[in-house]
Order: C-alpha cells, then sequence, then structure tokens
C-alpha cells in the first residue's frame, strides 16, 4: 500500500491501534480552493449547457414519467455491472414481466431489481426531507435487501474498519483504509453539511464530483457504497432541480473508463488532486448528458412514427403506449393490457412483430414473450455514445 500524500488537501493516513494506516478525508470544500482554471471552467460551462439541453427535451417527452422508468432500469444495469452482476437491461425486463420457464434472468437480476426501487425510493423520499444521511441510510436498505451483501448491516453506517483492494487482500495489503469507525460520524458530518451549506459558494456540478469523490472515500457501508455514491449525483440534480428527472446517469461513462475512474480519486487522496478528477468527471457529465438528450429526441420520432402507422387501431395504439414503461411483453400481458381476448392479444403481437417493432424472445409456441427492439436499440446506442463519444464532441 503507498501511503505518504504529498498533501493533507484530500486528508491524510492516521496510525492506528492495531497497526495499520486509514484514511481520514478532510471536510469539503477542498483548500485551498480549487483551481478554476481555462480547462476547468470551459468543461464546466459546456456541461452545464449540456445538463440544460438534457431538462428541456425531457420536459418534451409525452408522459416523460413513462420514459423515466427506463432510464432508471437502463443506470440500473449499468451501475450494478461495474460492482459485477451480469444481468442485462433485457433480463430486468424479462423478470418483471414474470417470464415463464426458460427465460429466467440470472440469479443477480434481483440486485438490479432493487437498485431500481432504491432509485425511486430516493426520488420519492426528496418530495419528504432533504437529501441527508437519513436518506441514504434508507436508499441503502432498499438496494441490499435479501441479495448478495445483504447481511452486511442493510440501511446502517458500518461500526467495523472496511477496506478496498484485491480478493483476498487484508488491512496489510489493502490498496485503500477508509477511515476507521470511530472517524466515520465526524467525516459523515462534514459531508452532510457541505452537501447543505456549499449550495451558494460552489457550483452544483462541481459539488456534484466533489461529493462522490468524497463519498466513495469515506465507504460508509459494509457493501453497496459504489451504487449509492453514483445515486448521489442523480440525487443532488433532481434535489436541486437541474434536472426535473432522473435522466442522466455516469454508470455507462465510469464504467468505460473504470481504471481512469479509480487513478483519479487514488490521486485526490495521495496527493489532493481535485481538479483532474473534477475536469474527468465533467466530460462524463457532457457525453453522458449528450447521449441522453439525442435518445430522448429520437424516442419522440420513433414514438410519433409508429403512432402515426397504427392510427387507425386503437388497441395496437393502447399496447404501443404501454410498451414505452415496460417494453417487454406476453400475450397474456398485452390482453390485459389492452383489454381484448388472448387470440386477438397473439394477432396484435404479431402485427408488431411483422412491422419489425416487436421481436419473439422465446422461440416457444406458447408462453411467448415479446420485447419492443427499436426502443431498446436505442438505449444500447446510447450507452456506446455516452461511454466513447469524444470528449469535445
Amino acid at each position: 500500500m503507498t501511503f505518504a500524500p504529498t498533501s493533507h488537501r484530500a486528508g491524510r493516513y492516521l496510525q492506528q491501534l492495531t497497526g495499520y494506516k486509514a484514511f481520514v478525508p478532510t471536510p469539503l470544500p477542498p483548500h485551498p480552493d480549487i483551481d478554476f482554471d481555462g480547462e476547468l471552467r470551459t468543461l464546466l460551462s459546456q456541461a452545464d449547457r449540456d445538463i440544460a439541453r438534457l431538462d428541456a427535451i425531457a420536459a418534451l417527452l409525452p408522459n416523460p414519467d413513462l420514459f423515466v422508468a427506463m432510464y432508471v432500469r437502463h443506470e440500473a444495469v449499468l451501475s450494478s455491472q461495474i460492482e459485477g452482476t451480469q444481468s442485462t437491461l433485457e433480463d430486468v425486463l424479462a423478470f418483471e414481466a414474470h417470464a415463464s420457464a426458460g427465460h429466467d434472468g440470472p440469479k443477480d437480476v434481483e440486485e438490479v431489481v432493487n437498485y431500481v426501487r432504491a432509485m425511486n425510493h430516493g426520488l420519492t423520499r426528496l418530495t419528504e426531507l432533504p437529501l441527508s444521511l437519513r436518506l441514504l441510510r434508507e436508499i441503502h436498505g432498499k438496494l441490499m435487501h435479501d441479495v448478495r451483501g445483504g447481511e452486511k448491516s442493510p440501511g446502517e453506517f458500518r461500526t467495523s474498519q472496511n477496506w478496498i483492494g484485491a480478493t483476498g487482500s487484508t488491512l496489510a495489503t489493502a490498496s485503500f483504509v477508509p477511515p476507521p469507525p470511530h472517524e466515520l460520524m465526524n467525516a459523515l458530518g462534514a459531508l452532510e453539511n457541505f452537501l447543505h451549506q456549499g449550495e451558494t459558494t460552489v457550483p452544483l456540478l462541481i459539488r456534484c464530483g466533489l461529493a462522490h469523490a468524497q463519498f466513495e472515500t469515506i465507504h460508509p457501508f459494509l457493501d453497496g457504497n459504489g451504487r449509492v455514491g453514483r445515486l448521489l449525483i442523480t440525487l443532488m440534480l433532481c434535489e436541486e432541480q437541474a434536472l426535473s428527472r432522473p435522466l442522466l446517469y455516469l454508470s455507462v461513462f465510469l464504467k468505460a473508463h473504470r481504471a481512469e475512474y479509480y487513478d483519479r480519486l487514488t490521486a485526490i487522496r495521495q496527493h489532493g488532486h481535485w481538479e483532474p478528477w473534477l475536469k474527468f468527471f465533467l466530460r462524463g457529465v457532457s457525453q453522458t448528458a449528450r447521449a441522453a438528450t439525442r435518445t430522448a429526441h429520437d424516442i419522440m420520432g420513433m414514438r410519433e412514427a409508429h403512432r402515426t402507422a397504427l392510427i387507425k387501431n386503437p388497441k395496437a395504439l393502447k399496447l404501443l403506449d404501454s410498451l414505452f414503461q415496460q417494453p417487454m411483453v406476453s400475450p397474456n400481458r398485452i390482453a390485459a393490457i389492452v383489454g381484448c381476448t388472448h387470440p386477438t392479444a397473439v394477432k396484435l403481437a404479431r402485427d408488431l412483430e411483422a412491422r419489425g417493432w416487436l421481436r419473439e424472445v422465446t422461440g416457444f409456441e406458447r408462453n411467448r414473450l415479446y420485447r419492443y427492439q427499436p426502443y431498446l436499440d436505442l438505449f444500447h446506442r446510447e450507452t456506446v455514445e455516452a461511454a466513447f463519444a469524444p470528449s469535445g464532441a
């Protein structure tokens, strides 16, 4: 493990009685203050504009809450994949559609579903209480309920020492050791104060970047810190109404640039290098926001084109509208949505399949399951664009 940072700007390693050293962060904001050089100012201005464009187009979406459900699922999959799950967006949709034998998702699909529940819980609770340690604990409880790591005190801050490192590492060989338990609440209290008091002195996106990095450094839970830390970014943007709906998620960018992500966080802890981290973070915000804006625009265009093609078929129109919220359906589900017989539901599915919109995914004659393929394709394209688009595009 490398210790002895050249600066205490982010914090310092302290010797513990049992022999190891743990990192205790300096409260935010950093001191000396963030150096807003020309590059950082430009990146911040661009990211602010990209967020504003995304929020503006989101306001134009018909029934925007229907699309938000898909964005939340999409982020849940990507954020959980960073932590090692194998579930895909299609796995989650099949799970929700109660797919029958042969189409159960991987066992870890429940982790992704929990992430969706945690995000929705956080957004709902923001209407009742401010972003706070209490809310983060509630979100963690939803996230870790009855899944891998669920035995590690869901909804409770840790009371024992944790560490970050390769499988099999110990406190002596860990790559990073967060604050010891007796320092934890002081660090978390300072972070909560920054969330509430930094609003008038630090630009929002800079605060999001600082808060995320600080949360990951504190590592207050025994498991699930990465996912809660990424949720924190979206919750901050929604609480302060930079986004009216949760359509910006950085997990795709952070997953694609995972090595640099970890290197930037390490450079903060060892050398107080906040500015390079913030530049990396803002590039991710811009790329992700631009990709999401294009997806929202294309969703509107596709919906209009498909509705126009079905204008004389009220039942098909009703089915089409439902597919934007749950783009994987069975004939039984179609019958329930539209209010028709099973043969009529099968006929509707086959009609949309013939148009190239629905794709049957089971290969069975019975218990069939269809997905709205063009819609899902837009989200998969967004994943590529948000991860790999040139930062100056």
